[in-house]
């Protein structure tokens, strides 16, 4: 639908391929909070995995993996958010790469060890998104938008 203005307005399935992106998004950021939380137990997983290690290595050690590990699924939650507000303006490189990031999380669940009940919720609202962002009327949408581009 054209506006006054001349802008396209997003259909129903791209606002909520834009709402999926975003909660996928926030439950990232609820994920960096639980991640910081367990210090401990990842001390003690490092005490069985690495006996050899002292205590203060041993608390470096999981210190420096929450950071590293938090910092880049910061930045992933990031990009996808900020991806998330491409679609919505009609961007298919955004779709495209959203699509890309939905199939890593997909198979990381896979693969991934220690995966949580909120992941996979996570998870699968992402992949209802990008079903969402393809179907016609989202097709209808960013084709729309790039002839008006």
């Amino acid at each position: 639908m054209t506006t006054a203005t001349g802008r396209t307005t997003p259909p129903g399935t791209i606002v909520a391929a834009f709402a999926g992106f975003l909660v996928s998004s926030i439950a990232a950021f609820a994920g960096l909070g639980v991640l910081l939380g367990m210090h401990d137990e990842l001390v003690e997983a490092l005490r069985v995995s690495q006996p050899a290690m002292t205590e203060e290595q041993l608390r470096s050690a999981a210190t420096v993996t929450q950071f590293v590990v938090g910092g880049f699924a910061l930045v992933i939650a990031l990009v996808e958010l900020w991806l998330a507000f491409k679609l919505r303006a009609g961007r298919n490189w955004a779709r495209i790469v959203l699509t890309v990031f939905t199939a890593f999380q997909v198979v990381s669940l896979f693969v991934g060890q220690g995966t949580t009940l909120p992941a996979y919720g996570a998870t699968a609202v992402a992949a209802l998104a990008v079903i969402a962002s393809y179907l016609p009327a989202s097709n209808a949408y960013v084709e729309s938008v790039k002839r008006a581009g």
